[in-house]
C-alpha cells in the first residue's frame, strides 16, 4: 500500500467547482500576479499536494527554517523554500491580508494567495544555506539572483488545473498515482528520479532495485525545468516509452513531474525522496551526484560524490520512506554485463559512454556501441539530432563596436549562401535593436534581455535546421553561456571572438559613438563606460583588421566544414 503522505495529510487545494467559478468570475477585480515557468511547476505541485504539507508560498517564519535549518517552523523535514519572487514594483502596491490572482502567461486565473507575508531576502545567505556557494556558474545561484527581491507568503486556493496538452496520459497527481498503486496491489514501490534519457546501465540499475526490495517501478521523469542544455522534454518522454518494453510486463509505471529542478544537490535529493513519498512510493533511488549541477568556475565539483546520498540517509528515519543508494552502472567487456563500480575487481576493465560523448555521436552521426543502448531509443535519439549536413547551428559573433563584426557575418553569409543549399537567418546587433528589441536601453538588465532574445530567435532556426548568423556585442560572459545553452539544447553553437583592438575601432567609427562616449554624452557604452569581458575560451578568435572580410569569414566556413555542418 502507498505509503504515509509527508506531514500525515495529503493536501488540496483546489476549491470544489462551484467556489472555484465564482472565484474566477471575481477575480478581475483583484491584483494579479503573472506567473514565470518556475512559478508555474511550483504552483502545480503545490495545489495537487506534491508538496504536501505545505498550503502555499512559503512566510518568513517557514522561509528561514528552511534556510537554516532544512525544517519548516514546525520542526517538519523540508529541504527546500518553495517562494514566489516579485520585483519591488510589483510588491508597492501590495498588503497583508490581501486576495491576489495568480495567473498564466495567457492571463487564466489559476489561483487565489492571500497574503500572510512580504518580505525581502537576503539572497547570499539563501545561495549559500541551499546551494553552498554564490558561484554563478550553479543554475540555482545564477537563477536566483536574477529573481525579484520581494518574496510573497500565504494560503493558496485553487481556481483550476494549469494547462498541459502534452502527456495527458502521462500526469498523474499524487491522488491519482496513490489510487493506481493500491488498485494493482502493489505493495512495494521504487521510485526513480531522472532528467535524462535512460539507457542500458539505468535499466540494470532500476531493475536490481526493483529485485533488492521485491517491488514495481514508478519512473518519474521531471519534465517541468531542468538544466540548460539537457535533451529536450518530448524527445526525452518518447525515449521512456519505449523503454518499458524492456522491462518485466506490468511491473513500470510511467508518469511525468512538472517540477521545476533547482539543482541544488544534497537538499534537493531530499527534497525528491519527499515528493515520491507524497505520490505513495515506499523506496527512492538516490545516485551519486543527485541533481549535482557539474563544477564550479574552479572545475570542482559543486557537492561531494557521496553528499546527497549522505544527506538523505541523515534524515532516513523521519523521512518516512526508504532511500536506496546505489553506485554508477558500467559495463564490464570481459563479463558482457552491466555491473556497479562497486563490485569491480582490481585492474577490471570497463567501459562507459559519458552524457557529452553521446552527444557527439549523436551530432556526428558516428556508431554508439550496442551495448550502451537501445535500438529503439538510439532511433528516438537519432530522430533528434539529425547528420551533421542538416543539423542546425548558430554562429554568434561577439566584439566591440566597430570591431567588423556586421560585415564578416555579411560575408560569411554570401559564401554560405552561394556554395551550398542551406537556409541562413542573420540577426544582426544593430537591426536587431531597431526591431525585436525595440524599446530596451543599455542597462545590464536589457543588455542581457537582448542576447536573451537573439538567442531564442536563434535556437528556433537552429531547432528547424537552418543557420543562424548573430552579431551582437554581447559584452557579458554569463549572457553568452546562456545563449550557448539555450542553442545547444538544439544543434551546434559556434562562438567567435571578433577581437579587434579598441583603437582600431575607434579609428573606424563613422557615427562618432566612441567620441561621443568618452566626452560622456552617450551613457553605458561598451569598451568606454561599459566592461566588455574578453571571451576565454571562443570557438574562433579573429581580429577584423588582420585580414578582409571575406578572408575572415572563409576562416569560419573552414570550422562549418570541419563540423560537417556545410559540405
Amino acid at each position: 500500500m502507498p505509503t504515509e503522505p509527508h506531514g500525515g495529510v495529503l493536501k488540496d487545494l483546489y476549491l470544489p467547482e462551484a467556489e472555484a467559478l465564482d472565484a474566477r468570475r471575481a477575480s478581475g477585480a483583484l491584483p494579479s500576479v503573472v506567473l514565470d515557468h518556475r512559478h508555474l511547476c511550483d504552483l502545480e505541485l503545490l495545489l495537487d499536494g506534491a508538496f504536501s504539507p505545505l498550503e502555499g508560498f512559503m512566510g518568513e517564519a517557514d522561509y528561514n527554517a528552511v534556510v537554516d535549518d532544512l525544517r519548516l517552523a514546525d520542526g517538519t523535514l523540508w529541504p527546500m523554500p518553495i517562494v514566489l519572487d516579485v520585483s519591488e514594483d510589483a510588491a508597492a502596491s501590495l498588503s497583508i491580508g490581501q486576495d491576489v490572482v495568480l495567473r498564466d502567461v495567457q492571463g487564466t486565473a489559476l489561483a487565489v494567495l492571500t497574503l500572510s507575508g512580504i518580505f525581502r531576502p537576503y539572497k547570499g545567505r539563501e545561495a549559500l544555506q541551499v546551494y553552498g556557494t554564490l558561484d554563478r556558474q550553479h543554475p540555482g545561484v545564477a537563477d536566483l539572483l536574477h529573481r525579484g527581491n520581494v518574496y510573497l507568503g500565504g494560503r493558496l486556493r485553487g481556481l483550476q488545473r494549469p494547462a498541459h496538452h502534452d502527456f495527458s496520459d502521462l500526469r498523474a497527481s499524487p491522488r491519482e498515482m496513490r489510487s493506481y498503486i493500491a488498485d494493482q496491489g502493489w505493495e512495494r514501490v521504487v521510485a526513480f528520479q531522472t532528467r535524462n534519457p535512460l539507457h542500458r546501465a539505468h535499466v540494470e540499475l532500476t531493475r536490481r532495485a526493483m529485485q533488492a526490495v521485491d517491488g514495481k517501478l514508478l519512473l518519474h521523469p521531471v519534465v517541468g525545468r531542468t538544466k540548460d542544455g539537457d535533451i529536450d522534454t518530448y524527445t526525452r518522454v518518447r525515449c521512456y516509452r519505449a523503454l518499458l518494453a524492456h522491462y518485466p510486463r506490468d511491473s513500470v509505471k510511467l508518469s511525468v513531474l512538472p517540477l521545476a529542478m533547482r539543482m541544488a544537490g544534497p537538499r534537493e535529493a531530499l527534497w525528491h525522496a519527499i515528493i515520491r513519498k507524497n505520490f505513495g512510493a515506499n523506496f527512492f533511488i538516490v545516485g551519486r551526484d543527485h541533481a549535482g549541477p557539474g563544477k564550479d568556475a574552479s572545475g570542482r565539483p559543486f557537492y561531494a560524490k557521496l553528499a546527497a546520498q549522505q544527506l538523505v540517509q541523515a534524515h532516513a528515519d523521519e523521512l518516512g520512506i526508504t532511500v536506496l543508494p546505489f553506485a554508477p552502472m558500467v559495463y564490464s567487456p570481459g563479463r558482457q554485463a552491466y555491473v556497479s563500480t562497486e563490485e569491480l575487481k582490481a585492474g577490471e576493465d570497463v567501459s562507459d559512454v559519458s552524457g557529452t560523448e553521446l552527444r557527439k555521436h549523436l551530432r556526428d552521426g558516428t556508431p554508439i556501441p550496442e551495448w550502451f543502448t537501445y535500438p529503439d531509443v538510439e532511433a528516438i535519439l537519432r530522430q533528434r539530432f539529425p547528420r551533421p549536413e542538416n543539423r542546425g547551428c548558430a554562429i554568434f559573433f561577439t566584439g566591440l563596436s566597430g570591431a567588423g563584426k556586421s560585415t564578416i557575418a555579411q560575408a560569411l553569409m554570401a559564401t554560405i549562401l552561394e556554395n551550398t543549399g542551406r537556409q541562413v537567418s542573420m540577426l544582426d546587433g544593430d537591426e536587431v535593436r531597431r526591431t525585436l528589441s525595440a524599446g530596451l536601453g543599455f542597462s545590464r538588465a536589457d543588455r542581457s534581455a537582448n542576447i536573451l532574445r537573439i538567442a531564442y530567435v536563434a535556437s528556433e532556426v537552429v531547432r528547424h535546421g537552418g543557420i543562424a548568423i548573430c552579431a551582437p556585442i554581447a559584452p557579458y560572459a554569463d549572457d553568452r553561456a546562456k545563449a550557448r545553452a539555450l542553442v545547444e539544447a538544439h544543434g551546434d553553437f559556434i562562438e567567435v571572438h571578433v577581437s579587434t583592438s579598441l583603437d582600431v575601432c575607434e579609428a573606424r567609427d563613422t557615427k562618432g559613438l566612441y567620441a561621443q562616449a568618452r566626452s560622456g554624452v552617450l551613457k553605458h557604452f561598451t569598451g568606454i563606460s561599459d566592461p566588455y569581458e574578453v571571451p576565454e575560451t571562443p570557438d574562433l578568435r579573429l581580429d577584423g583588421a588582420e585580414l578582409t572580410p571575406a578572408s575572415l569569414a572563409a576562416r569560419i566556413v573552414g570550422v562549418l566544414r570541419e563540423r560537417q555542418l556545410i559540405v
